[in-house]
């Protein structure tokens, strides 16, 4: 409720999570001949290589040439099977991938001891959802938002692939993502830097509704599985707990729509405390 706050985290924790050296924290792999023009043809992106399948042809392979050459794009010519292995989608790579500099996706413990080192910030921590189109609308939220970060784990939740970046609407290259192992090990090391954890949901006995209270200067929002909610591990990584009030007898919203209701309820209350409206483009 208002002016209540969380319990404290364990004094000896330590962030697990570690700054690792992975094009992962570095590039979204774009697959498939069309993908990858649009991706070359776009002049905001920087395409940082291209890989064709040795022997390709056909619609498409040409211009993939021309274009990646017109832009200065090293096109590197790799067995089928390596493309294969790397696009990790064997029936719709056509061949063809491109690596996309993702120019604010970084490791967690990275910002941690950068933008996000003792400042006010907000953040969305992504645990086991599993569908890449909720992943994608949830990164062109949070981003729209001004939130700081969005945690997407390694395992347990999908990387961004093309479907997660349509589903995004091409936000997905842009958006301050950030990365982990897990997200039990991303709730651990916000925790240690000074963050409130809060698990979103809607049948928890001591959860405080979302409008009731005014989120703290530094906190991460958590945001669970489509079906199943915030995994064990996790809730004894928590903090708190906040939901969302619902009337006419719904039970839950979709956890894209939820993390919009969140996001935007910490866009509101930041530009409150602000003393002024947060105007679209505003630096966050």
């Amino acid at each position: 409720m208002p002016g209540q706050h969380p319990r404290t985290c364990h004094p000896d924790r330590v962030p697990s999570a570690q700054p690792l050296s992975s094009p992962k924290d570095t590039f979204i792999t774009v697959y498939g001949r069309k993908p990858v023009l649009e991706a070359l043809a776009d002049s905001a992106l920087v395409v940082d290589k291209v890989l064709l399948a040795e022997r390709s042809r056909g619609a498409g392979v040409e211009e993939i040439i021309a274009a990646a050459a017109a832009r200065d794009v090293p096109v590197q010519h790799v067995s089928a099977h390596r493309v294969k292995v790397l696009a990790g989608n064997g029936r719709h790579d056509q061949g063809v991938l491109a690596d996309v500099v993702a120019q604010r996706m970084r490791p967690l413990a990275t910002a941690l001891g950068a933008e996000l080192a003792r400042r006010a910030a907000g953040v969305l921590v992504l645990d086991r959802i599993t569908n890449p189109a909720n992943v994608g609308m949830i990164l062109r939220t949070a981003t729209a938002a001004g939130m700081h970060g969005i945690v997407l784990p390694r395992r347990g939740v999908p990387g961004i692939d093309p479907l997660v970046v349509k589903a995004s609407a091409g936000v997905a290259f842009h958006a301050p993502v950030l990365r982990v192992p897990t997200s039990e090990q991303a709730c651990q090391a916000l925790a240690a830097a000074g963050f409130a954890v809060l698990g979103l949901a809607g049948s928890v006995p001591e959860a405080c509704p979302l409008y009731d209270r005014t989120a703290p200067e530094r906190v991460a929002y958590v945001l669970g599985n489509e079906t199943s909610g915030i995994s064990e591990q996790v809730r004894r990584e928590l903090t708190g707990w906040v939901s969302i009030p619902m009337a006419g007898g719904v039970e839950s919203l979709n956890v894209a729509s939820a993390a919009a209701v969140v996001c935007f309820e910490w866009t509101r209350q930041r530009a409150q405390l602000r003393g002024s409206r947060l105007q679209p483009g505003d630096q966050q």
